[in-house]
């Protein structure tokens, strides 16, 4: 089973967007660290901070190489207090510094929760305008990997529910290195969460942990070597479709596009990137076409983003739908050590969920 492909015309919104030829292939960990060199290369005020990120290059090496290439002082070693080190880059931000935080899991963030939401986003708002923090906190995210419930848990919703704060997560290796780039020059802080599932190779949505293989096959993998932007807030079409509409991001793409190859059902999907902004028109015009919609997401499913995503649904698209919107989600518990795979929506669930909307006339 093939991965999906990416129609050429979803990028047509980057005007920045470099020519094929300039394309190399990456896995999702080399573009990041290929965005990293990018920003660096170009803005001395750029840096990345977090435990390991500097000499070893990284729990992921999404950093690997830039210690060697920049020095200490803009690859930077810290200690092991996730609150000290978002409190630190505040302080780096306000003087004029663009710090790129790495949590080594998303699952580590609990501890600089108070920095984050009580300073960090309310900074600019505080101020009337005076100053800004424009920090980016990047936080490998999601399971699939035996992480077990410390190391596979998935917190975007938490931050799309603060004011001041963008939330952003990629599905794939071109998108990853467009959406940090975006990320790191915004004045706003941005939670960046990486889908760690697909970190190293493309995912098939497979019900299992197989289904991995090498980027070089995967035409997703072709990312341009040098600098380019995506916007935040803007939507990708993965398939365009028109019995219902499937809205999903990060691992969730791929699988949701699994399971709309597995059904033979002409569904519209949706990769939303950017949680907060979110591109409501791209959703409002889809689903206002089809009639339906199917909401997928990895995290747990009670006051999920899956929630938010409904209610503007429900708001934009009222008249127009034919079917009462459904949601396919991880259980509401935590995040188990075994039968992770039960966890995850899975392909069946998806087609389920798909057949019960279009059994509404």
């Amino acid at each position: 089973m093939s991965s999906p492909s990416r129609p050429a015309a979803d990028n047509a919104d980057d005007a920045t967007a470099p020519a094929d030829s300039d394309k190399l292939t990456m896995s999702m960990v080399q573009a990041i660290n290929s965005a990293l060199d990018c920003t660096m290369a170009a803005d001395p005020t750029v840096l990345v901070m977090g435990q390991d990120v500097g000499f070893f290059g990284g729990v992921f090496r999404c950093t690997e190489g830039l210690y060697d290439k920049y020095g200490p002082h803009r690859a930077l070693d810290t200690p092991i207090t996730e609150g000290g080190i978002v409190a630190a880059a505040i302080g780096m931000g306000v003087n004029g510094l663009r710090p790129v935080v790495e949590m080594q899991f998303a699952d580590y963030i609990y501890p600089a929760i108070d920095q984050i939401i009580s300073e960090l986003a309310r900074l600019r708002h505080r101020s009337g305008g005076e100053y800004f923090a424009p920090v980016t906190i990047r936080a490998p995210c999601g399971g699939g990997i035996r992480g077990g419930q410390t190391h596979s848990q998935s917190p975007e919703g938490i931050f799309t529910h603060v004011c001041g704060l963008k939330t952003v997560m990629p599905s794939s290796p071109y998108d990853a290195k467009g959406l940090l780039i975006s990320a790191i020059e915004d004045d706003d802080p941005v939670m960046f969460f990486e889908p760690k599932r697909i970190y190293n190779g493309p995912f098939h949505g497979h019900d299992n942990n197989g289904g991995s293989g090498s980027w070089s096959e995967h035409p997703l993998g072709q990312v341009p070597a040098g600098h380019y932007r995506i916007p935040l807030g803007k939507a990708a079409t993965i398939r365009a479709g028109s019995q219902v509409t499937v809205l999903a991001y990060g691992t969730m793409v791929h699988v949701a596009a699994a399971a709309i190859r597995a059904s033979g059902i002409d569904a519209e999907l949706l990769d939303l990137r950017s949680l907060l902004p979110l591109d409501i028109e791209a959703v409002a015009e889809s689903v206002q076409k089809t009639g339906r919609c199917v909401i997928i997401h990895e995290a747990t499913r009670t006051s999920g983003y899956g929630a938010e995503l409904v209610a503007e649904v429900q708001e934009n698209c009222f008249w127009q739908l034919r079917a009462p919107i459904e949601r396919v989600t991880g259980w509401d518990t935590p995040y188990p050590h075994a039968f992770e795979w039960e966890y995850f929506p899975s392909q069946r669930r998806i087609i389920e969920a798909l057949q019960r909307t279009l059994a509404y006339h």
